[in-house]
């Protein structure tokens, strides 16, 4: 199987391009140390990743203070001193994964066009691809709030589809989590999953992606 044919290749951010926990779980212990609750570690913090942020900072609440009972209201609150903790540190730590650089030149010197779909506020995805200096390999990009849902549906693998001008037979979405392989099943894309994201602790293999790759760099063989 390979994928020459497609046109428009569509990646998930954290946790298939880069790897922001170190950053995130900064944001979320600043939040939590400001309502004097035990800091968490990376790898509590880990599994709380892939819905956008507000769930992150609601499950990190919910282990913090070992409650489910988190009124709107406080979380809302909450949000809003995790979202300008992270404006400070939004690419302090984080780093792309091994070979990512490499692969994006390949797959941009063979004439695809790339774009970017993450359930990651749209304020922070400009910012960090720029400080990666990787920001003129995309096309476009879209974040958890640029529309008017989210992965896993299909709405934004399709919106990102219709901009670029191709069918979603021509495009193809990469990425660690299983709303990354639902929403591009939801859209009837074809998909690749990578095995070495965060995925709530899950194996990407259960949700049947259309291939799984462990290394980034693989991704050469298919395209």
């Amino acid at each position: 199987m390979n994928f020459k044919h497609k046109a428009l290749i569509i990646f998930d951010f954290d946790g298939t391009l880069i790897n922001s926990i170190p950053d995130l779980t900064l944001a979320v212990n600043k939040m939590l140390v400001h309502y004097n609750l035990k800091p968490l570690t990376v790898a509590q913090v880990t599994p709380f990743i892939g819905n956008g942020a507000k769930p992150l900072v609601k499950r990190a609440l919910e282990k913090a203070k070992k409650t489910k009972s988190i009124s709107e209201d406080f979380l809302d609150e909450a949000f809003h001193i995790y979202f300008s903790a992270y404006k400070e540190v939004t690419c302090k730590d984080t780093f792309m994964y091994p070979n990512v650089l490499e692969t994006l030149n390949f797959l941009n010197k063979e004439g695809y066009k790339m774009a970017i779909c993450t359930n990651k506020p749209y304020a922070f995805i400009s910012p960090i691809l720029e400080k990666l200096e990787i920001k003129h390999f995309f096309t476009s990009w879209i974040g958890e709030d640029s529309l008017s849902e989210k992965k896993p549906s299909s709405l934004p693998l399709l919106h990102l589809a219709e901009k670029n001008k191709v069918t979603v037979e021509q495009c193809v979405m990469v990425g660690d989590s299983k709303n990354d392989i639902l929403a591009a099943q939801n859209a009837k894309m074809d998909n690749i999953g990578v095995s070495y994201g965060y995925n709530y602790n899950e194996n990407i293999k259960d949700y049947n992606p259309t291939i799984v790759v462990d290394h980034f760099k693989t991704l050469q063989d298919f395209f």
